[in-house]
């Protein structure tokens, strides 16, 4: 025997060689590992993927959970989704996130995991899961280290057995419905020596909650409460001066009506040294902007304090350098200038949002030192001056740029400007100048291009648009002083907006236009080409207040997803094509001011005209197609036990969506802009100012939905529909300058909407309604121009006498002719008249021979004055 055999199984020592053979073993058991997992455990998954596939609404949820004769198949080890322990076979891991598609929710039955008794982490996220989840058998999981059941629909209140899981170090309940307080038991059951991460956002809980309970936690370090009901209030500050044992690394209190009665930041702030994150936004703090923050933690990377009450001003040591890569300090009341060194203490910022403050004064060079900057949001404050050249030409990664509300000036496009990344570029409202001959290169790659409200002139280049690699969502060009023709190269998936400048020409039949085109207010001439009617997804086009002419082509019934249409101000000429009915989603329809003829379609009840489904929705901030830009997401700084990262931080500043449309509309008697969501439920029709003759329609009164309806100016007859009053949301209707006539309808005066209301100069007759409701606030401007009507306001009164019992005779109006009764007694009375003069005539000689001479004579006389002449004249025409 060799002497390492002896030393391993020495002679005389039992206890020795025993060691020896256990040590063996354990080697043994961890070169081989254990092969397969434990049948219980098997048929227990294959149950739980009979439940669960029986709840699929598309494809079965796990393929590779299949009962096969072959063991490599048969091993629950080496299915998807599941985690053993190499050495004895349980199941430690089951990560079933997103394994059901569908927006319905159903209900799970928790006990099918009772027989993963060794179960360690579960992922249950992502999966529509409803009801009061039976938690109770999720708590005989003793040995769960990581819970995760985010993204579902659970309710109702959290038990309390969650204390009997005392190793969790991971627990994310978000984006439930949970309700009820946040008790201090349940922080309390939290293991203060295992947990590291809680997120207990998008939920329901309401109430004051102390975040003191977790100062004996030391080894926590993510803790995440987004609030979304406003109800649930954080304070920090009591009891006063408790001192924490963790040192986090990400701290998540948005929206949490966060130390509500003081409005101080935490102070257990100052004794953190390693955070990453850090987002206290859309709360209340008050006080100086928090410079100690990244100063006391170097590893900062992502701070929020987005939509707070910071004031004064926005000032760092310059003696540190911060190497905060994303900050937003928006929506606050801080001032002043920023330090001239603040591109040199903050060189590593990706993202910086200082919008919505009241900054001013010129921005510093420095901010071209900021070499990695991608977006930047300096809008909505009071900067001024020229923008600095290093910012346009050394900050080459800038993506994203706003500018937009502020006082800037000075040529942008100048031969400094280099900024090939620059993906979205919001200059809105300043006073820059010069032209856009340099933009060509700008607008590559681009997809948000605006530069509305500024001072810029010149012609648009006719490549604009061409030379990118895809069409701008967004072109916005509106208030400026551009001039000459649209060019054909434009092209917009959502937007474009040239109104308000001195544009002039034809509309380019060539102009490709997916969503919304707006041309108010330019020179425009010519008429609709046939070519815009090809783009089937238009939702609003606005071409008022032009030269524009000819008739409406019936070819616009192709513009099936049409919204708002406005025609107003133009030399549109013709009938209103009954094709226009088929625009069913139509909202806001202008036509007036033009020269349009004929008769009011009677199909317009075929028109929503405000009527929609909430799944339909164009403009609101629930639109189902927002316009959204490519961004690349900031690098997660903290990797949960779940290997879930961090949400990225808010970035909403950055996305263009369809709630910045805003178009004018004329109701009330003046014109007002309506914007964003209001689009979608802003129902009227103007026909007023043209030429229009005839009835108005009684089918109009359909129109439940619509809020503004003007036919003045124009040339209507007949009576005033009775099913006006069926105009439930009516606010303006306005039927003046037209040749109406009858009574003005009693029920209108259940229109309890209605604000403004004029008949004004028609041929109106009779009692106008009664001085109640709405109409009691009416004057008498309203009927002014009909001098048959009485009552009150007006001046003249009507007969109130009425018999006790009311016949068909009665109940007719003093002014109405019996026609029947008329001819009768005028045929009568001719008959006698004509019999009495042919009585005397035979009678009376002398006056029959005086009958003859006077017929005579009036023939004489005819004959010289009338034919004779005639006859001249026609001889004279022949001669010549």
């Amino acid at each position: 025997m060799n002497r390492g055999v002896r030393q391993c199984f020495p002679v005389g020592r039992p206890w020795s060689l025993v060691k020896c053979l256990m040590w063996a073993l354990v080697i043994f058991v961890q070169i081989h590992e254990h092969k397969g997992c434990l049948e219980e455990e098997r048929i227990g998954l294959l149950r739980l993927k009979a439940f669960l596939k029986s709840n699929a609404t598309i494809r079965d949820p796990l393929p590779t959970w299949i009962e096969d004769a072959d063991q490599m198949s048969s091993d629950c080890c080496g299915w998807e989704r599941v985690s053993c322990n190499s050495a004895t076979g349980h199941v430690i891991g089951l990560s079933l996130h997103d394994i059901r598609q569908g927006d319905a929710t159903w209900l799970l039955n928790v006990s099918l995991f009772r027989p993963f008794k060794e179960l360690t982490s579960l992922d249950l996220s992502g999966n529509q899961i409803g009801g009061c989840i039976a938690i109770e058998d999720l708590c005989r999981l003793k040995k769960l280290e990581e819970l995760d059941i985010s993204g579902n629909d659970f309710e109702g209140i959290l038990p309390r057995c969650i204390n009997n899981m005392s190793s969790l170090r991971v627990l994310d309940i978000s984006g439930n419905r949970f309700i009820g307080n946040l008790s201090s038991s349940l922080v309390a059951s939290l293991s203060p020596t295992s947990i590291e991460y809680i997120d207990l956002s998008y939920n329901l809980f309401e109430g004051l909650f102390s975040f003191s309970l977790f100062a004996n936690h030391s080894k926590l370090k993510v803790v995440r409460f987004l609030n979304v009901n406003n109800k649930l209030e954080i304070e920090t500050e009591n009891p006063v001066g408790w001192t924490p044992l963790f040192q986090l690394k990400a701290l998540l209190l948005r929206n949490c009506n966060l130390n509500k009665l003081t409005g101080n930041i935490p102070k257990f702030l100052f004794d953190q040294h390693a955070l990453e994150v850090v987002d206290l936004s859309h709360n209340k703090l008050n006080g100086s902007f928090p410079f100690w923050l990244p100063e006391n933690n170097t590893g900062l990377r992502q701070l929020n304090l987005r939509n707070n009450s910071f004031e004064g001003r926005f000032y760092l040591q310059p003696e540190h350098h911060i190497n905060v890569s994303w900050m937003d300090v928006s929506g606050n009341h801080l001032n002043g200038r920023l330090q001239e060194n603040i591109g040199i203490i903050m060189p590593y910022l990706k993202t910086l949002n200082l919008s919505r403050n009241h900054f001013e004064g010129d921005l510093p060079s420095s901010i071209g030192d900021m070499s990695y900057l991608r977006r930047l949001d300096l809008s909505f404050n009071r900067f001024s001056g020229e923008v600095p050249k290093e910012l346009v030409s050394k900050c080459t990664s800038l993506s994203n740029l706003n500018l937009r509300n502020n006082s800037f000036q000075g040529e942008i496009f100048s031969e400094h400007f280099n900024l090939p990344s620059l993906i979205t570029l919001q200059l809105n409202s300043n006073q820059f100048t010069g032209t856009l001959s340099r933009v060509l290169s700008v607008t590559f790659g681009m997809t948000l291009f605006d530069i509305g409200n500024n001072n810029m002139s010149g012609t648009i280049p006719k490549l604009m648009g061409r030379l990118t690699s895809f069409p701008l969502a967004v072109i916005r060009m509106s208030n400026n002083f551009f001039e000459g023709l649209v060019p054909c190269g434009l092209r917009s998936t959502s937007l474009i907006d040239l109104s308000h400048n001195s544009l002039s020409g034809p509309l380019p039949p060539c102009l490709e236009i997916q969503t919304n085109v707006l041309l108010q207010g330019n020179k425009l001439t010519g008429s609709i080409p046939k070519a815009l009617f090809n783009s089937s997804s238009l939702v609003t086009l606005d071409i008022r207040e032009n030269d524009l002419s000819g008739t409406l082509p019936v070819e616009i019934s192709t513009l099936s997803n049409l919204r708002i249409l406005l025609l107003r101000g133009n030399n549109f000429s013709g009938m209103i094509p009954n094709q226009i009915c088929l625009l069913k989603k139509i909202g806001i329809l202008d036509l007036s001011r033009n020269s349009f003829s004929g008769t009011i379609p009677h199909c317009f009840h075929n028109i929503t005209f405000g009527k929609i489904n909430p799944t339909d929705l164009a403009f609101s901030e629930t639109s189902v197609t927002p316009v959204l830009f490519p961004m690349e997401p900031e690098t997660p700084t903290y990797e949960s036990l779940l290997e879930k990262y961090l949400p990225e931080a808010d970035t909403d500043f950055l996305s263009y969506d369809r709630k910045d449309i805003e178009v004018e509309f004329v109701t009330k008697y003046r014109s007002s802009s309506y914007k964003g969501g209001i689009l979608d439920y802003m129902a009227g029709l103007d026909l007023s100012c043209n030429k229009l003759t005839g009835g108005i329609p009684v089918e109009l009164g359909q129109l439940s939905s619509i809020r503004s309806l003007n036919l003045s100016y124009n040339q209507l007859t007949g009576s005033i529909p009775e099913e006006f009053s069926s105009l439930a949301s009516i606010e303006s209707l306005d039927l003046s300058h037209n040749s109406l006539s009858g009574e003005i309808p009693s029920t209108l005066v259940d229109l309890n909407f209605l604000g403004i209301f004029s008949v004004a100069f028609n041929n109106l007759s009779g009692k106008v309604p009664d001085m109640k409701y709405q109409f009691g606030t009416f004057e008498k401007s309203s009927y002014e121009g009909n001098p048959f009507l009485c009552g009150p306001p007006l001046e003249n009164g009507c007969t109130t006498a009425k018999p006790k019992e009311p016949s068909k005779e009665s109940e007719r109006k003093w002014y109405e002719v019996d026609h029947v009764v008329f001819f009768a007694s005028f045929s009568v009375s001719y008959l006698i008249f004509f019999l009495l003069v042919v009585s005397i005539l035979y009678i009376n000689p002398y006056w029959r021979q005086r009958c003859f001479n006077l017929i005579e004579d009036l023939m004489y006389w005819s004959y010289f004055t009338i034919l004779i002449p005639l006859k001249r004249l026609a001889n004279r025409r022949c001669r010549h």
